[in-house]
């Protein structure tokens, strides 16, 4: 058993132990007194202290229930310590230890993950890499050692004595990171470690760590410097470098769709998330380009499915581009038709929607599908909900994380959509109950891992 666990077991036993104590007085008090007196001479004041004693009790028990509710020793997701138990907990092992060591391991990609594959999923990966370090470190004779989350993805581990003792413990461990995956989740792990070799000031080896994080990423180029990554990008889109993976969408339990995921390929191989490739190609004006890209890639995937539809997200600026508009109804034919979806969220309004309609009813003529995301989100969602002509709306994953709490709003979005004639979509379904529950709603279109895993289509 871990530490955490071990310290809230204690916390509660104590807390319980706290509560029975006053009962046990009472209980005590009460044999005391009929051993020493008969039952019809107890004196009135063994009444008066009983209830006083009742009293106390009733209020001391509340008092602590309501104070142990208050602290959370542990993390509901990994069962490790909480960030301000961790940092209590922390301060005073270091004030008692002449030598210590702070270790950083933090998951880097959690936000892709939650995005790509869901919430609960992001949770489970947490759950393993914390599992995966606490084996390690066990495997290495080091025991019951205080570990928290801090952060999202990040984690701090305290280990008694110094860096020298534990350095090469830490690089073993980003080595042997380097390929970690949860199912088919890829999972990047990054650390860093300090001691208290020249300071004991514990914010600042908490900041320090993550200065040694910053640091080593770069020196590991696996996040390339600005310029790097730019030129990564512009390659990449040339050489039409990238990985391209799908995953099933139903309707009624039948796969009606299949949406596309990117990942670009930089020449040593290295994979840039959408999360970081995408204000490059925006900042550069290459969105064009690489929907253009992906749009090419899909057509050739076309050929190879029969019912299904592609479905893939494009840049509202390629959308306006007259050049891209152009070659996207060059390479359209009648086969394709209603096989394409394209996926568009905005954060700013175009006030053109005179324009912007024209555009997109040019694109549904020739058999494209509309689908407006992240509804409930962006605040231009709902005004072009009001104004665009679409032919789905996807809910943002925010509502999917708390069905049951946001129920009402989910319910209200699927209304208005369906009074307007356009059909609703919720991705990361990630449980059968939720499944049943999204369906008893009324969505059209269920998505997530649960009902289906990411499959790899294309690699160049």
């Amino acid at each position: 058993m871990i530490l955490p666990k071990i310290k809230e077991r204690e916390y509660r036993f104590k807390l319980a132990l706290r509560i029975g104590l006053p009962i046990f007085a009472l209980f005590i008090a009460f044999i005391s007194h009929t051993f020493l007196t008969t039952y019809e001479n107890l004196q009135v004041t063994f009444y008066i202290e009983s209830a006083i004693l009742l009293i106390v009790y009733v209020y001391f028990t509340f008092y602590l229930i309501y104070k142990g509710f208050d602290k959370n020793i542990t993390d509901r997701v990994t069962n490790t310590f909480s960030r301000e138990y961790l940092f209590e907990y922390l301060q005073k092992d270091m004030e008692k230890e002449k030598e210590y060591t702070l270790l950083l391991i933090r998951v880097d990609n959690l936000y892709d993950i939650n995005n790509t594959y869901g919430v609960k999923n992001g949770d489970k990966v947490l759950l393993e890499v914390t599992r995966w370090v606490v084996d390690y470190l066990s495997e290495n004779n080091i025991k019951n050692f205080p570990i928290g989350r801090i952060d999202g993805g990040g984690f701090i581990v305290g280990l008694k004595g110094i860096d020298i003792k534990y350095s090469t413990l830490a690089e073993l461990i980003s080595i042997k990171t380097q390929d970690f995956k949860v199912g088919d989740i890829e999972v990047k792990i990054s650390s860093a470690i300090t001691d208290t070799k020249y300071s004991k000031d514990f914010d600042f080896l908490i900041e320090k760590l993550f200065y040694l994080q910053d640091e080593k990423k770069v020196k590991n180029n696996d996040e390339l410097d600005p310029n790097e990554l730019e030129l990564a990008v512009i390659n990449a889109i040339k050489e039409k470098s990238f990985i391209l993976s799908t995953q099933d969408v139903f309707e009624d339990d039948k796969v009606v769709i299949k949406e596309c995921f990117v990942k670009l390929k930089s020449k040593d191989s290295k994979l840039i998330y959408p999360k970081t490739f995408t204000k490059v190609i925006n900042k550069l004006g290459l969105s064009s380009d690489y929907d253009l890209m992906i749009f090419e890639k899909n057509i050739k995937k076309c050929k190879f499915i029969t019912n299904e539809i592609i479905a893939f997200s494009i840049s509202s600026n390629s959308l306006r581009n007259p050049a891209f508009l152009l070659r996207v109804k060059e390479l359209l034919n009648k086969d394709l038709r209603n096989k394409i979806m394209f996926i568009l969220s905005e954060i700013e309004y175009f006030s053109n929607i005179d324009r912007y309609n024209t555009i997109l009813n040019s694109l549904r003529e020739l058999g494209i599908y509309i689908v407006l995301d992240r509804l409930g989100s962006l605040h231009t969602s709902f005004l072009y909900l009001r104004d665009l002509d679409v032919d789905v709306v996807r809910f943002d994953p925010f509502y999917t994380k708390d069905i049951i709490k946001y129920q009402n709003i989910i319910e209200g979005f699927n209304t208005m959509a369906h009074l307007k004639g356009v059909k609703t979509w919720m991705k990361m379904v990630e449980s059968e109950d939720s499944k049943k529950l999204v369906k008893a709603m009324g969505v059209d279109y269920l998505q997530g891992k649960y009902l289906s895993e990411l499959e790899l289509k294309y690699e160049n």
